[in-house]
C-alpha cells in the first residue's frame, strides 16, 4: 500500500462541543481552499467555528515547515469529526430526581492536500 506523498493532517482532541455541532460547519468547508476555509469560519457565528479555524491553521503551519508546500495551492481534502469523552452531570429536579445533563467533547481531524494539477482554460463550451 502506497501512502498518499501529499497530504498534510493536523488533529485537535477534546474539542468542547457536540460532534452535531462541529459537522454542521465542517460541511462548509470540505473540499475549499484552505484561505477560503478561514475567511468562511472567521466571519461563521457559532463559538466552535474558532477552534475549527485554529485547527485549520495548524495544519497549513504543518504543511509549510514539515514539508515545504506552497499555502495558496492547499486545499482541504477532508475535514471530520468523531466523539470523545461525554461529562455526565446531574441536574436536581422535582421531588427529589434528578435528571442527567451529558457534555460531549470531539475529536476534530483536518486532512489538507496539496493541488498540484494546473488545469489549462479551455476556451468555448464548459462541458
Amino acid at each position: 500500500m502506497q501512502k498518499n506523498k501529499n497530504i498534510v493532517k493536523a488533529i485537535n482532541k477534546n474539542v468542547r462541543s457536540s460532534p452535531r455541532k462541529i459537522d454542521i460547519l465542517l460541511k462548509n468547508i470540505r473540499g475549499k481552499k484552505a484561505d477560503i476555509a478561514i475567511r468562511n469560519l472567521s466571519f461563521a457565528k457559532q463559538r466552535i467555528a474558532f477552534d475549527i479555524k485554529k485547527t485549520i491553521q495548524s495544519a497549513i503551519a504543518n504543511a509549510e515547515n514539515n514539508h515545504q508546500y506552497d499555502i495558496d495551492n492547499l486545499y482541504i481534502k477532508e475535514a471530520f469529526v468523531g466523539k470523545s469523552i461525554v461529562l455526565k452531570r446531574f441536574r436536581p429536579r422535582a421531588k427529589g430526581r434528578a435528571s442527567a445533563i451529558k457534555k460531549p467533547y470531539s475529536n476534530l481531524t483536518i486532512i489538507l492536500s496539496e493541488n498540484t494539477n494546473n488545469k489549462k482554460e479551455l476556451h468555448g463550451t464548459k462541458s
